[in-house]
């Protein structure tokens, strides 16, 4: 991507929280200027997409980033694809070509198929019904992996003999986030979009998906100019706003 000047993020750093995104939200509600950063060594009560749960033991990276931009609330989830450009662009810099990491939709970071890294972007609401935060919520394996029954994970020590620091990892995400973020400010969702389809599933590939307890089976036709998964089938394309890949 362009190299640009990015902003800069005020980083905390806490031996254990709860959930980082919890207390940034807090701080958001408060009325915290953007450009906020939280990270925790250890969180214990750690949130995924959907009501999960993130195991967060010691040596991962939990990191969650206040973001006030001046944007429609229908694009608050395009930061999603912002920060998962930053988190596969920081990653691809440590690890091996064999290992290079892909991106799945919409918020998801893979190496080999398996999850190494997941976001969560919440959102705040002005009186006004405005846009008036974004909270965004990274985990990212370094040390150690869950064992997950429903999905293959990663960790970056299969693959790296030294991995970074959560600190030095959080440090490097963080510039590369404050990048592609005045990137999509700047020019709009296009070359975000564009960028994340270079580094997500090929065309055509196969694709299931789970929405409202259903299961929709079909070839990734792409995304929607706001981001939504195109699913091809049978000669038609639909367009999928919310869901899971499975």
């Amino acid at each position: 991507m362009p190299k640009r000047a990015g902003r800069a993020f005020r980083l905390e750093c806490h031996e254990v929280l709860e959930s980082t995104s919890t207390l940034l939200k807090q701080r958001g509600e408060a009325g915290e200027a953007e450009g906020l950063a939280i990270q925790a060594l250890r969180q214990s009560a750690g949130r995924g997409r959907q009501g999960r749960g993130w195991d967060s033991p010691a040596g991962n990276l939990y990191l969650s980033v206040l973001l006030r931009p001046a944007v429609p609330l229908r694009d608050a989830p395009q930061w999603s694809f912002v920060a998962a450009l930053a988190v596969q662009e920081t990653l691809s810099a440590l690890l091996p070509e064999a290992a290079k990491p892909a991106l799945k939709w919409p918020n998801d970071v893979l190496i080999k198929g398996a999850k190494v890294a997941g976001i969560l972007v919440e959102t705040g609401i002005a009186p006004s019904h405005a846009l008036d935060w974004i909270c965004i919520g990274i985990g990212v394996n370094i040390a150690s992996k869950p064992n997950l029954p429903d999905r293959a994970t990663a960790c970056l020590a299969e693959y790296l003999p030294q991995p970074p620091a959560p600190e030095t990892l959080a440090a490097t995400l963080l510039h590369n986030l404050a990048q592609w973020h005045d990137l999509r400010l700047a020019q709009g969702f296009d070359p975000i979009r564009d960028a994340w389809l270079r580094r997500g599933p090929a065309m055509g590939a196969p694709v299931s998906v789970k929405r409202d307890g259903a299961l929709l089976e079909g070839a990734f036709a792409g995304l929607s100019p706001e981001g939504g998964l195109m699913l091809a089938k049978d000669s038609e394309v639909q367009l999928i706003l919310a869901g899971e890949i499975i």
